[in-house]
């Protein structure tokens, strides 16, 4: 009996998730085993985070300023305008930083990770590499994933800072001074939220840059295919990463 349309892509579903599961583990067993390719790891390094720094910077401060103005309109009928820098801060830390930090580097980052290993798949250089015996998942998946876990964070913490400053820049028209603003952050901030808000972008960066290399390498059909390989793993990357932040935030709740 032939298997149902619906059968067949249900099977080709868990086919890819098997193989993006398995892509994952070579991936972070090699971490730790030579060659470590720093060359490499710094070239990834200085594309990823250091490169994306201005457009992290760009959305945290008007994200903090859009916060800010909100909060500030709010809490302006209840003379409770001191506590903006807090919940700026809050907000910011355990959800906004992480997770508009995440899309803004998977739209840049993820979809050039995507186009480069998947041009070299359907160039053939892919295949070339392993002719001559070289461990692709070592030379081309490692480094990336090394950089984009180790990058994310910091570029995260760099948002939160921009984005308490962009609000700050709003209360101080309240008439709100550095030392009412400052003071009011640690008010509604536990220890935890700071790793929550560094844990969070370390898990988002290894989505980035797993699901980027895995599309990538599994790219066919010429430049098309490029590009449709590309906004897949914008989209796929995306939509995990929304989907983890839901899980990992019940889970700090949970462990409160």
């Amino acid at each position: 009996m032939k298997d149902t349309f619906a059968e067949r892509r249900l099977k080709i579903f868990f086919l890819n998730v098997q193989d993006f599961f398995k892509l994952s583990a070579k991936a972070v067993v090699r971490v730790f085993s030579a060659p470590f390719y720093y060359r490499e790891f710094a070239v990834q390094f200085e594309k990823i985070g250091v490169d994306s720094i201005f457009i992290s910077c760009l959305t945290g401060l008007f994200t903090g300023m859009v916060m800010a103005l909100q909060a500030l309109i709010q809490l302006k009928p209840f003379a409770a305008t001191s506590y903006v820098g807090g919940m700026v801060c809050v907000t910011m830390v355990k959800e906004l930083g992480p997770v508009l930090a995440s899309l803004m580097i998977s739209g840049r980052v993820g979809s050039a990770i995507t186009a480069e290993l998947g041009t070299m798949v359907v160039t053939e250089q892919v295949d070339a590499m392993r002719v001559e015996g070289t461990d692709v998942i070592k030379r081309l998946v490692t480094p990336r994933l090394k950089a984009t876990v180790l990058a994310l964070p910091l570029l995260v913490i760099f948002t939160d800072a921009v984005a308490l400053l962009g609000g700050y820049i709003i209360a101080a028209g309240y008439d709100i001074n550095p030392l009412m603003y400052y003071k009011s952050l640690p008010q509604f901030m536990v220890f935890q939220d700071l790793i929550e808000g560094v844990v969070k972008p370390a898990v988002f960066g290894f989505i980035i840059a797993m699901i980027g290399c895995y599309v990538g390498l599994s790219t066919h059909g010429g430049a098309e295919g490029v590009g449709a390989s590309a906004k897949r793993a914008v989209v796929l990357s995306s939509v995990l990463i929304l989907i983890t932040d839901f899980f990992m935030t019940k889970i700090f709740i949970v462990f409160r």
